[in-house]
């Protein structure tokens, strides 16, 4: 997601500094980042100048004092709160006050987020969509302490990316998984009572309801053990055991067959 965003940001004529913990998982985001890019200009959407401008536009590197003096921050961290927490307070105190400070999680509550700051009002959910450069919608979550005027900036943003921003509450999933992982989840249970195969429950939700990709197709892409984290996240949060994760989901997460990343999910990944 960290290098999606990055290269959309940068594709929009924003200087980005995209900082991870680990070297490797820099030098991959950049080889996908132009990858992607290339295949925009092999399709005609982009012209090869401006992938070039795009590429020279992205800096990486590993230290977080790299980001003392940028405008604006989208986190995109592993899906753990108190990890969020931690690193929130840390971009609190190295950024200028006025720094919006945004968080594309899925699930954790920005209020929470907020909290671990001294800058709540400026801190809000800027869920983007996978694969960023291709998807339209960012869903902007106002926290509790949220501005008006932070929430404003934030939607002028998504237009400038050319991005649809849509508002949701924050309540545990937003909107977009507590519609989405509830149907994960029916599939998985689906598939381990035997209600049919994983190729028939994802051929019924493509024929039959015209989604793009079947439900354990998406969830393989999503990554397995995010789902689980997101359904967990529902599941405390409402306390209601509609949202209780299916066994085989956590068995598979337990087992490492996290899907297309791990190279085994509910398909195989070569």
């Amino acid at each position: 997601m960290g290098n999606g965003i990055a290269q959309v940001f940068a594709a929009s004529g924003y200087d980005v500094r995209l900082v991870d913990a680990a070297a490797p998982a820099l030098d991959r985001a950049r080889g996908t980042i132009e990858k992607s890019l290339a295949k925009f200009v092999e399709k005609g959407k982009m012209k090869a100048e401006e992938r070039d401008a795009a590429a020279a536009r992205l800096s990486t590197g590993t230290d977080l004092d790299a980001l003392a003096d940028v405008d604006y921050v989208v986190e995109a961290i592993i899906e753990d709160a108190g990890v969020k927490r931690e690193l929130f307070a840390r971009l609190d105190a190295l950024t200028r006050p006025d720094v919006i400070l945004t968080s594309n999680t899925s699930s954790i509550s920005i209020t929470v987020l907020g909290a671990a700051t001294k800058r709540p009002d400026k801190v809000l959910g800027m869920h983007f969509m996978n694969p960023v450069p291709l998807m339209a919608l960012v869903e902007l979550i106002r926290g509790q302490a949220t501005s008006p005027a932070s929430m404003a900036v934030a939607s002028d943003l998504c237009t400038k990316l050319g991005k649809t921003a849509l508002e949701a509450a924050d309540y545990p999933g937003f909107i977009a998984n507590r519609i989405l992982m509830p149907m994960i989840n029916e599939a998985i249970f689906a598939l381990m009572e035997g209600v049919g195969t994983a190729e028939a429950i994802d051929g019924v939700m493509k024929l039959g309801m015209n989604h793009p990709m079947g439900p354990l197709t998406l969830a393989d892409f999503i990554g397995l053990d995010v789902c689980l984290a997101i359904l967990n996240v529902l599941h405390d949060g409402l306390g209601d055991p509609k949202y209780r994760p299916c066994p085989l989901l956590k068995r598979m997460v337990a087992a490492g067959h996290l899907g297309r990343k791990s190279g085994r999910g509910f398909y195989q990944y070569p």
